[in-house]
Order: C-alpha cells, then sequence, then structure tokens
C-alpha cells in the first residue's frame, strides 16, 4: 500500500513527466518547421521516453493500491530563437526532473518506503543520462555557433538516434 504522501509525490511527477512530453513534443514541432528533421526525430523520441516514464510512474502506483489523479498539462512554448536556446531549455528542465525525482527519493526514504526507493533508483541513474545528453548537445552548439554548415552535419547526426531498446526497470 502506497502512504498518501507518497501517492501524492507521485501524481505531481507523473503530471511533470506528462508535461516533459508535451514540451519535447513541442521542440520537435519546432524543429519541424525551421527544417531541422534530425533534431525533430531526436526530440520525438525523448517525447516517447517521457511518455515511458509516465505509464512505469501509473504502473507503480495502480500496483501499490494508490490512485492516479491527473492534472491539467500547461502549454510549452511552441518555438524557439535557436536550436542552442532549444536545447539550454531541455538541459533545464531535465534537471528541474532529476530534482524532483529526487526529492520523491528522499521522502521514501523518510518514510522508510524501501519499494518506493527501489523503484526510483532506475529513474535517479536515468536522469543522470538524460542531463549528461541534453548537456552535450548544448555544448556542440556552442561550438558550432558561428559555423551554420556544422548545424546541418548535427541534424544529420540526431537523425541517427533510435528508441533506446527497454532495459531492466526500463518502462
Amino acid at each position: 500500500m502506497i502512504s498518501p504522501e507518497i501517492q501524492d509525490a507521485f501524481n505531481k511527477q507523473i503530471n511533470r513527466e506528462l508535461y516533459s512530453a508535451y514540451l519535447y513534443s513541442a521542440m520537435a514541432n519546432h524543429f519541424n518547421n525551421v527544417n531541422l528533421k534530425g533534431f525533430a526525430n531526436w526530440m520525438r523520441i525523448q517525447t516517447d521516453e517521457e511518455l515511458a516514464h509516465a505509464r512505469k510512474m501509473i504502473d507503480f502506483v495502480n500496483n501499490r493500491n494508490g490512485r492516479v489523479i491527473y492534472e491539467a498539462v500547461d502549454a510549452p512554448p511552441s518555438s524557439w530563437e535557436s536550436p542552442l536556446s532549444v536545447f539550454e531549455e531541455s538541459y533545464k528542465h531535465e534537471c528541474f526532473i532529476s530534482e524532483s525525482i529526487n526529492e520523491i527519493s528522499s521522502l521514501a526514504m523518510q518514510k522508510k518506503d524501501h519499494a518506493t526507493h527501489a523503484f526510483l533508483e532506475w529513474f535517479v541513474t536515468e536522469q543522470v543520462e538524460e542531463e549528461a545528453n541534453a548537456d552535450d548537445i548544448v555544448q556542440q552548439l556552442k561550438l558550432v555557433q558561428d559555423a551554420p554548415g556544422a548545424l546541418f552535419i548535427l541534424d544529420r547526426e540526431m537523425a541517427q538516434r533510435t528508441p533506446a531498446p527497454a532495459a531492466d526497470g526500463a518502462a
């Protein structure tokens, strides 16, 4: 059985994961609109990952006889100044999500909810990767700011991203 405090924290996080999917979908649409199809591909895959994270959390709450409560999902921005500004926002958002997951993990430790703490270990590790991936692209975009042709090379590289196979603990 899940405690009311843990359930509330998960409901907030589920809605944050759904907003993440909304945000990345908006970013994919933005990249399509500026004809950077490779970047759009990267963001579409990111959208799917965020939806999978939400589903995994929903299943966890339901398996512990909790109740999932959805909130309205805020509208994300629809355009950005540059590819760099998109990925800077992505990185900032991933840092926010990491902190949010860490807060639930801390609450689980405080409540001695070992099942929740163990469940969240995968997400904690995943967030390290999410932050690193976004920051890597931020750093690459900073390097090519004065070389527009290099942006198209990065766009081709982003087009090569494929969905990661589901691993243990993955949704």
